[in-house]
């Protein structure tokens, strides 16, 4: 009826189920993948055996000295690569699909100036119209991403890594954390700005840099030195007055805007243990929010000016401090993340933990190990080439390189293969600009699909011209009910026939589409053309608007079922949304539900559904 919008719950069971299948079946897809690359591996490996051993001799292995990857780029590499896959992980949350926009996208830009709320309406935009698409292409590009971090160690596909990690991770912070918060009013690091997912981006910006970056104590410093000056300017922000930060004192009106944050967490569904352990921290700083905020300051200050120095002895302390705060604030005031259905990574705190360690082991680690790779030799004397082969004249690539090498080539590429399973649907959905049919399954239902005779009908269309069914026999009819003065559902309505109509391309030909007049008391042909000319369907050449006499509609009605009661102090009619689509011979093959829900993205993805349901019944 109009203006009966359905909502759709972020647990629509249509929706969840789509998006559970959509995984399976991309899970499949990667365990093929997997399975083809297991074949190259052993035919690879069964063809080195059986030509070295060829004449009788089993194959060498030398020992061979290369340098070990520097610490503090693997802390950094391994350390943002689990984060990655847990972030995954928590994507695949049923709530997701439908959740992710209303509950987290949206209220993350509430706040910020309207251009940041611009962009992330953009990137809302392409998830809402494609909720299970985007959804299971953001599981696969992270757990990809973080499966690649883990499995490229070095050389150029780890490089890719990082590359990779900073450009997805530049995404997500932008239109997924609208830049993490720094642009709101309320900015501060104890509520995580400058948001999680920048962190992963500086993180696979350094993965990303040649190895001989690496050397040396340099880069350790200038990662200490960077974070010392964010800490001092976190701790400036964190001091600024007027705030809401100082609030909190006993006798205070209003509380600051930490308390309203902690309780706001301590809401989320969670063991009752951590619930009551958040309260208690809410209460502590609704009592004493001043004295908290003034601890939090000078910690925060501390902290960077002793990585400021960058000398060992002092960044240490600052270390231990710098990951006992950073704890702290992810169990009190952040609540752990990734609680709740909706929680999309550990949020900030644990990144900083993690940079700060990573940039003290680059100035007490900085020299690189060396450690003893087994690279078989085929050929006695033979000195091992680059990237775990032996250069042996003559012979391919697979027949010399190592079986480590080979291993971890391997798997980089089955990681990449997952990210490209993320990717290409996730790009296909950015430049798709029609709504997923599933929503308007989600809101109306399946379709129900019959084969009988459709009631007869002779009316007149827009023009005055009298039409009947049988005379529109050869052709398929899209038939509806509208109100020529509706406000609500019926424009809506109309426009998606439309849209139907062009996303049939050459099939338009084929189809009809026919309205009937659902008004008792405002039924003319003036009407109907005026209905027509305002939602632009005067220039549809296959578009019929159909009235008649109140007996002739009443008849109507009747044999398709529809119910047109006058809405109380109205002029709008209170009718069913229904559309019937007939074949060329004339029979009903499937009844559909017309209610366009709520949201552009739940309205418009009808058009595409319809043009479906047409194309099953004229190839049918």
């Amino acid at each position: 009826m109009p203006g009966m919008g359905t909502y759709l719950q972020t647990r629509n069971p249509v929706v969840v189920s789509a998006f559970h299948t959509a995984l399976l079946h991309q899970l499949l897809l990667i365990g093929v993948i997997l399975v083809a690359l297991s074949l190259v591996w052993n035919v690879i490996r069964t063809g080195q055996y059986r030509r070295s051993t060829a004449g009788g001799a089993m194959p060498e292995r030398t020992t061979v000295g290369v340098t070990a990857e520097p610490l503090a780029r693997r802390v950094l590499r391994i350390g943002f690569g689990l984060f990655w896959i847990i972030d995954g992980l928590l994507q695949a949350q049923s709530a997701m699909p439908l959740g992710l926009p209303t509950s987290v996208l949206e209220p993350s830009a509430n706040s910020s100036p309207g251009w940041v709320q611009h962009l992330v309406h953009f990137g809302v935009t392409i998830w809402t119209r494609h909720p299970v698409q985007a959804a299971a292409s953001t599981v696969w590009l992270q757990l990809g991403i973080g499966a690649l971090l883990l499995l490229a160690p070095r050389g150029r596909w780890s490089r890719f890594a990082g590359l990779a990690a900073a450009g997805w991770g530049l995404v997500v912070w932008v239109f997924g954390e609208a830049f993490g918060g720094t642009f709101a009013p309320g900015a501060s690091w104890l509520l995580g700005t400058p948001g999680a997912v920048l962190f992963y981006c500086v993180a696979g910006a350094l993965v990303a840099l040649p190895e001989s970056a690496w050397s040396g104590r340099r880069l350790g410093r200038v990662i200490l030195r960077g974070f010392g000056v964010f800490f001092i300017a976190m701790a400036v922000l964190q001091a600024w007055p007027g705030r809401g930060f100082w609030q909190g004192s006993v006798g205070a009106k209003n509380a600051g805007n930490l308390t309203t944050m902690v309780r706001q967490m301590a809401q989320t569904p969670q063991p009752s243990s951590l619930t009551s352990l958040v309260k208690a921290f809410g209460r502590l700083d609704a009592s004493h929010g001043w004295g908290v905020n003034l601890v939090v300051v000078i910690l925060l200050g501390l902290i960077g000016i002793a990585f400021c120095t960058a000398r060992a002895e002092v960044v240490r302390p600052a270390v231990y401090v710098a990951v006992a705060l950073c704890i702290a604030d992810w169990v009190l005031v952040q609540d752990l993340g990734v609680l709740g259905g909706l929680g999309t990574d550990p949020n900030s705190m644990l990144p900083t933990a993690l940079f700060a360690v990573s940039g003290y082991l680059g100035i007490v680690r900085p020299a690189p190990a060396v450690e003893s790779l087994r690279v078989p030799v085929e050929v006695a004397g033979a000195a091992p080439g680059p990237a775990g082969t032996t250069p042996v004249p003559g012979r391919p690539w697979w027949d010399r390189v190592a079986p480590g090498y080979l291993m971890h080539l391997l798997a980089a590429i089955a990681a990449i293969a997952v990210v490209a399973v993320g990717a290409v649907p996730m790009a296909s959905a950015a430049v798709n600009p029609h709504a997923d049919p599933i929503l308007a399954v989600a809101v109306d239902g399946t379709p129900n699909t019959v084969d009988l005779p459709a009631p007869a009908f002779h009316l007149v269309d827009q023009a005055g011209r009298p039409v009947s069914l049988a005379g529109l026999r050869g052709r398929t009819v899209a038939l509806t009910f509208l109100d020529p003065v509706c406000t609500s559902d019926c424009p809506l309505i109309a426009q998606e026939f439309r849209a139907a109509n062009t996303l049939l391309g050459a099939d338009s030909s084929r189809v009809v589409f026919v309205a009937v007049v659902s008004n008792q008391i405002y039924r003319s042909t003036a009407y109907a053309d005026a209905f027509d000319r305002q939602e632009g369907l005067d220039h549809m050449r296959n578009w019929l608007y159909l009235t008649g006499s109140l007996s002739a509609l009443e008849q109507v009605w009747e044999h398709y079922g529809i119910v047109a009661d006058v809405a109380p102090a109205g002029a709008m009619i209170a009718h069913s949304d229904l559309a019937y689509l007939i074949d060329a011979r004339g029979h009903t093959r499937e009844v559909l539900s017309t209610e366009p829900g709520v949201g552009s993205a739940s309205s418009s993805s009808f058009s595409e559904y319809l043009a479906s349901a047409l194309e099953r019944v004229i190839h049918a």
